[in-house]
């Protein structure tokens, strides 16, 4: 059971992957139509609702701990997969976008095109799936 005072964190934790996700996907559409400044302050954003999700996240397992996983039969492995392709990529992401991220303020745009390829792509998986781990242990296998 999680104590009162931290009940928020789960469902604020998933609406910053959910708006990392809209940046994100508002972001690439910004760069396709070569509107390269509302693209830098939409990708911005996305790292800083990235940031604070993980600021979040880390405060609440720090003072939560864990939670388990409910759900039986054959959706267990399915989560579990969800979850630790998520985990390994959330890792992978962080320096992947900090990088991206210096490349483009820094206007290394060959570069930054280059590992964006990459690093978009797994941000978009990553704040996706944070999304449905979020519904798959809260809602669709709630606690009692």
């Amino acid at each position: 059971m999680i104590a009162e005072q931290y009940a928020f964190f789960p469902a604020l934790n998933a609406t910053l992957n959910g708006t990392s996700a809209v940046l994100l996907l508002t972001g690439r559409g910004l760069i396709v139509r070569g509107r390269v400044a509302a693209h830098r302050v939409c990708m911005i954003a996305a790292v800083a609702a990235s940031a604070l999700f993980l600021g979040c996240y880390l405060f609440f397992h720090y003072k939560v701990g864990n939670i388990r996983f409910l759900g039986e039969g054959w959706v267990r492995p399915v989560y579990f997969a969800i979850l630790i392709s998520h985990v390994t990529l959330a890792i992978v992401i962080v320096p992947l976008a900090m990088i991206t991220l210096r490349r483009g303020l820094t206007a290394r745009f060959d570069k930054h095109r280059a590992i964006a390829r990459w690093t978009w792509p797994l941000w978009m998986y990553v704040s996706i799936t944070g999304v449905i781990v979020y519904f798959m242990l809260y809602h669709w296998f709630p606690h009692s």
